[in-house]
């Protein structure tokens, strides 16, 4: 005899990766029979972060992108170079555009109930789970899990950096700005022993994000990424601004490992299934890839798929040396991004990060920086212990 459930799908997180997976089912007339809980512990109200992302192909979001971009600028010491973007197109979405669109969709959808709750257990049955929360008790067929990702660290072997930053947006009393260019990494500035940049989105000419954004192990005094700020404007000219809205964030980048799955019924998502690149931070187009992955399995099968994140080692591998150079000489990281930029055009290096380069655009991407720091860092690997920081 079959088991019962209350829900066929459960899903622990009304965030990105969360209400990315209902949108997907919703969207699928295969799954329109099936029952979905999604389980939030926050009212999704209010605009709280933004995403930006490239990509060379529509999106289910494209009619609530808040701006695109077709040119690039990166700019270190030395090399400054403006990009016209050909297949590509850069794009960001306001956090709080994306919980409306989604949240509409969801509303037309009577299968998928949400409810205001903190799940505090996930449990694996013979046939299905059982969630504890804040709510109740639920039992459904899978659970599909996007809380934060808690783990004991091992740092003798394996590699813990940051993402972090704090952005201003800021409209000027002149133009200023060229809204046709996203400046990408901006690495002109001190480095401190780490990687340092500006990192600035244009939506007119005198309105922009400027984020200051490090790849490092800690959070600085928000005071430092403030001064960072009001250096990189005045140094444009720019004395007189109004700060209209705050970012801050911090996104973790480790090559530790975070498993895709916890036993047979319990499904990770979001950067609890490692869908936050390590080498960049860069999360929203891998959560949206994942889930549509996850909801074609569900469609044709019933099941999750055998392989849950469609991941390849050689690009897991590549992001921990990347890694290890980062945080044993997070400087030299400025090097390495200005040598893959100036012997890259940039449609390449968004292929070789959306990990869709064959071997041998892949030799070609490697062979395009100085070798010694990685071979250091392929010598760390194979020792199975992380490089660090030498005194000097």
């Amino acid at each position: 005899m079959a088991a019962s459930f209350e829900y066929d799908y459960l899903i622990a997180g009304g965030g990105a990766a969360g209400l990315s997976l209902a949108y997907y089912i919703s969207q699928e007339p295969r799954l329109a029979d099936k029952r979905v809980l999604i389980l939030e512990p926050e009212t999704k109200n209010r605009n709280d972060r933004t995403w930006s992302f490239w990509t060379d192909a529509p999106t289910p979001f494209d009619s609530i992108v808040a701006h695109e971009w077709g040119q690039l600028a990166f700019r270190s010491p030395g090399y400054e170079q403006v990009f016209n973007l050909t297949r590509h197109r850069y794009k960001m979405i306001r956090g709080l555009d994306f919980y409306n669109f989604v949240g509409q969709a969801l509303a037309d959808t009577p299968q998928i109930v949400r409810m205001q709750g903190t799940v505090e257990t996930l449990n694996n049955t013979p046939t299905g789970i059982t969630a504890e929360t804040s709510a109740g008790t639920f039992t459904a067929r899978y659970a599909f899990d996007s809380r934060p990702p808690q783990f004991q660290k091992r740092p003798d072997k394996y590699r813990y950096l940051l993402q972090h930053f704090v952005g201003w947006e800021v409209e000027t009393s002149r133009d200023v700005f060229n809204p046709q260019t996203v400046e990408f990494m901006d690495f002109r500035g001190e480095q401190q022993r780490e990687a340092r940049f500006m990192y600035v989105l244009p939506f007119s000419e005198r309105r922009a994000l400027v984020e200051y954004t490090l790849f490092s192990a800690e959070i600085l005094p928000k005071v430092e990424y403030e001064a960072a700020m009001r250096k990189y404007l005045g140094e444009l000219g720019i004395t007189d601004f109004r700060i209209e809205a705050e970012e801050v964030g911090a996104i973790p980048m480790t090559d530790h490992p975070l498993p895709p799955a916890e036993g047979r019924h319990i499904i990770n998502l979001g950067t609890r299934a490692g869908r936050a690149k390590p080498s960049t931070g860069y999360a929203f187009k891998r959560i949206h890839a994942h889930s549509a992955h996850l909801v074609r399995a569900l469609a044709a099968t019933g099941h999750p798929p055998t392989n849950l994140t469609g991941d390849q080692w050689q690009f897991s591998f590549f992001d921990t040396l990347l890694l290890d150079i980062m945080q044993r000489q997070g400087e030299h990281t400025r090097n390495v991004f200005t040598e893959l930029f100036t012997r890259n055009t940039p449609e390449r290096l968004f292929d070789f990060l959306d990990e869709r380069t064959s071997s041998w655009e892949n030799l070609q991407v490697l062979n395009s920086v100085t070798p010694g720091p990685f071979l250091q860092s392929i010598a760390h690997v194979l020792r199975g212990r992380p490089g660090r920081r030498t005194t000097e």
